[in-house]
């Protein structure tokens, strides 16, 4: 029996015994909290087009607000829709909806619609949203078996910015939509938070709508289906439109100040950059107590500071803490961070036994840092730790590394690698923590019996405990196939030697 009346508010409906139930729900204001998709528009916008194209939207959006809320909401929506893709790559359109979007739409996750529609056993969302948009998060982290949404318009792999037939999915169209899919099959829960909704909720047998007030708190990423432990993108923020004015004027002032701080650390001695980043707004909080530096003179071999990995950052930050420049590897490296980069950053081959012998050179000179997660997780977890470093010595010094970003990430797995450290100090007030932990003891090192696989894990585990992180199994390989469709390798231009992997 289909609905009749106005329907009632989801608080109402029952949520068990519904496995083999299925619901249809609506996404902004109904799946999520929010009842605008302009932050996500924009992300779109930043992310795959660039600053200027976030201008151009911003400056849209005032006319899509007035066609939405005086002509009809499709008209609105399709404004949004070409100011964010008019003329991108669908591929680009496809990573940021896959690596960036996912973290932000979790974030916003309404309780009540949340708790109904992970109850059936057959789930389905009817929106108004382009499907390439909203898809991969739906389908990889909320389970849901089908997703009908604004189908957009390509010429030669790019947007034309306009949509194609039957156009924007809003009112009798999602319940022409629902028809087409369904049937003569009546779902059994239809979810929806506005009266364009009623439509498609009136051929359900049960029609539930999400008020707007009052205000709840998002469901946590542990009731999720699956944890986002890695996600993309620049932007620290949703970029509601005010916020995204403020990453619009900031960013000129902010690569500027950018510039200034990376010359400091570039240009100045190690022991005066702490004072120096103060001054520029950058703070550097220094815990526990780190070893003296190796005394060559006496035959010492220097240190290794075990890190872990935030941003490619992590060993020029340690640096600052011990006033000295401590030496680094790493897989990969941008020309550009290379070239700014105030520590000497040597490049590994992946090749075990040369990889050994270059860090055994090194430790013969002083100490060295390494990050054995071997890329970086902006999650409060740890990823697999390589136990190469633990058969190389027996001198290990575990350092929790933690940063704070109030408006750009300082990592990317699609873009340049290149901008990292431009993007992590053109935040207002960056903050790196450096956490000294105590020296590992000797009977817990190879040299007394230990297999470096457990040398390792015991490391990755301190750390974590610290940090108040989880350990996880998750390599470099993990992140890149889930953020870029890649195992993270990369073809290196011919003056750079073969075969290396992308480690930061």
């Amino acid at each position: 029996m289909a609905v009749s009346g106005f329907p009632s508010s989801v608080e109402k409906c029952s949520s068990i015994g519904r496995e083999k139930h299925t619901v249809v729900a609506d996404m902004d204001g109904t799946l999520l909290r929010g009842r605008s998709s302009f932050p996500y528009f924009a992300l779109v916008a930043f992310e795959a087009g660039g600053i200027l194209r976030l201008l151009f939207l911003l400056l849209a959006s005032p006319i899509a607000g007035l066609l939405y809320y005086l002509v009809s909401e499709s008209a609105g929506i399709q404004v949004l829709i070409f100011a964010s893709f008019v003329g991108l790559r669908v591929t680009d359109i496809e990573s940021v909806a896959r690596a960036v979007l996912p973290k932000f739409y979790a974030s916003d996750l309404h309780p009540e619609s949340w708790r109904v529609f992970s109850s059936c056993g057959k789930r389905c969302v009817l929106t108004a949203n382009p499907r390439i948009m909203v898809e991969a998060f739906l389908k990889d982290f909320l389970a849901a078996d089908l997703v009908l949404g604004t189908e957009i318009a390509t010429y030669k792999g790019r947007a034309t910015g306009l949509v194609r037939d039957p156009g924007v999915l809003v009112g009798n169209k999602k319940a022409d939509a629902l028809l087409k899919a369904f049937g003569e099959t009546q779902p059994e829960i239809g979810l929806g938070d506005r009266q364009t909704d009623i439509p498609f909720m009136a051929l359900c047998k049960e029609g539930y709508l999400v008020p707007s007030k009052p205000e709840v708190k998002a469901v946590t990423c542990d009731k999720l289906p699956k944890p986002i432990i890695f996600h993309d993108g620049r932007l620290v923020r949703k970029p509601a439109p005010l916020m995204a004015l403020l990453i619009i004027l900031w960013t000129p002032i902010g690569f500027f100040l950018a510039c200034l701080r990376i010359a400091a650390g570039a240009l100045l001695p190690m022991s005066t950059v702490y004072y120096a980043f103060w001054a520029l707004g950058v703070r550097v909080i220094v815990k526990g107590t780190p070893p003296p530096a190796a005394k060559k003179s006496t035959g010492q071999t220097g240190v290794l500071f075990v890190c872990s990995h935030r941003t490619l950052l992590d060993p020029i930050f340690l640096s600052v803490a011990l006033g000295r420049p401590i030496p680094t590897v790493t897989y990969s490296v941008s020309r550009l961070s290379e070239i700014i980069s105030p520590i000497k950053a040597v490049r590994l081959s992946r090749d075990r036994a040369t990889d050994a012998s270059t860090i055994k050179k090194l430790l013969e000179e002083g100490d060295l840092a390494m990050c054995p997660e071997g890329t970086t997780c902006r999650e409060p977890f740890l990823l697999r730790f390589s136990a190469l470093f633990a058969e190389l010595t027996d001198e290990l010094v575990p350092v929790a590394m933690v940063n704070r970003m109030s408006m750009f990430h300082g990592t990317t797995a699609r873009g340049w690698k290149g901008m990292d450290p431009f993007y992590f100090f053109m935040n207002p007030c960056p903050a790196y923590e450096v956490t000294f932990l105590n020296k590992l003891p000797m009977e817990l090192t190879c040299g007394s019996g230990k297999s470096s696989h457990e040398v390792a894990n015991y490391i990755q585990r301190v750390i974590a405990a610290t940090l108040s992180y989880e350990s996880t199994r998750f390599t470099r390989k993990d992140k890149y196939r889930a953020l870029a469709g890649n195992d993270g390798t990369v073809v290196e231009k011919p003056f750079i030697k073969p075969n290396k992997v992308m480690g930061c």
